[in-house]
């Protein structure tokens, strides 16, 4: 017998129209919060970053691909990884279905990690995927951005912008306990991508936005950590199902690369 409360379809009727109330509270919240973001200041790119990519190399605003709005999606795949992050790779299921919906509105979206470019071109054919992926391995766009860090970045205290992978690496080092049993996810996801913790977490995840006019490139907007969920578009479905993410105290330990899922 399921523990959950049965009722009658009056009572649900009755529930589902208050929770309702609250369903468009929350929606309006994220309209407001939307209108805010759009208001940030814009901050004009003054380095000249050149990426690698299977067109040759290219500047920032050659990303932009002829239209005024970019989206990069910090990509977590290391120079020396073997495989992207899973959790990366989830979210690159979830987006590379709608570039066409984002090119008509005049959104060039793209992704940018540090692993050199035949890395990343082997391993989106794995993955089957369509988006442009842009290396940054001779670059500081990752580093300026706020999602790689440079070697020994967290003995000399210089965090990763809001995603707390440095800060977890400065525990690690601080608390020899945890670093003996270190938390599932960091471990299984560097096991699976080809690295170790430190080379894992020395990496971060991220998505930055840039606005161009005429000449001028600007960033407008970058968002970590739980900050990219919106683009994992698998836990709102699991977020309105009975059994909701039905993750415990391990969260995303579940998560697989989709190929790697044993009905795959």
């Amino acid at each position: 017998m399921t523990s959950r409360m049965i009722g009658t379809r009056e009572e649900w009727a009755a529930a589902s129209a208050e929770l309702l109330k609250r369903e468009k509270q929350h929606t309006r919240a994220g309209d407001e919060l939307a209108r805010q973001r759009r208001e940030l200041p814009w901050v004009p790119v003054e380095k000249d970053y050149t990426f690698q990519t299977e067109h040759g190399p290219k500047t920032l605003p050659d990303l932009f691909d002829g239209r005024s709005q970019l989206v990069v999606y910090h990509f977590m795949f290391g120079p020396d990884w073997e495989a992207g992050c899973p959790a990366c790779s989830a979210t690159a299921d979830g987006f590379n279905a709608v570039l066409a919906h984002l090119e008509a509105r005049d959104v060039t979206m793209i992704c940018v990690s540090r692993a050199p470019l035949e890395k990343l071109l082997a391993y989106r054919e794995r993955m089957g995927w369509s988006f442009n992926w842009a290396s940054g391995h001779e670059s500081d766009f990752n580093f300026d951005y706020g999602v790689s860090a440079a070697e020994g970045a967290h003995d000399a205290g210089v965090p990763l912008l809001e995603a707390g992978e440095l800060k977890f690496l400065r525990i690690l080092d601080e608390q020899p306990a945890i670093r003996e049993n270190p938390p599932l996810v960091p471990v299984q996801n560097a096991r699976t991508s080809g690295t170790d913790l430190d080379g894992y977490l020395s990496e971060g995840h991220g998505i930055s936005t840039f606005g161009r006019e005429g000449d001028t490139v600007c960033h407008c907007y970058s968002s970590y950590a739980r900050g990219t969920e919106f683009l994992m578009g698998f836990y709102a479905i699991l977020d309105r199902v009975p059994k909701g993410r039905d993750e415990g105290d391990q969260p995303m330990s579940w998560l697989r690369r989709h190929d790697e899922y044993e009905s795959a």
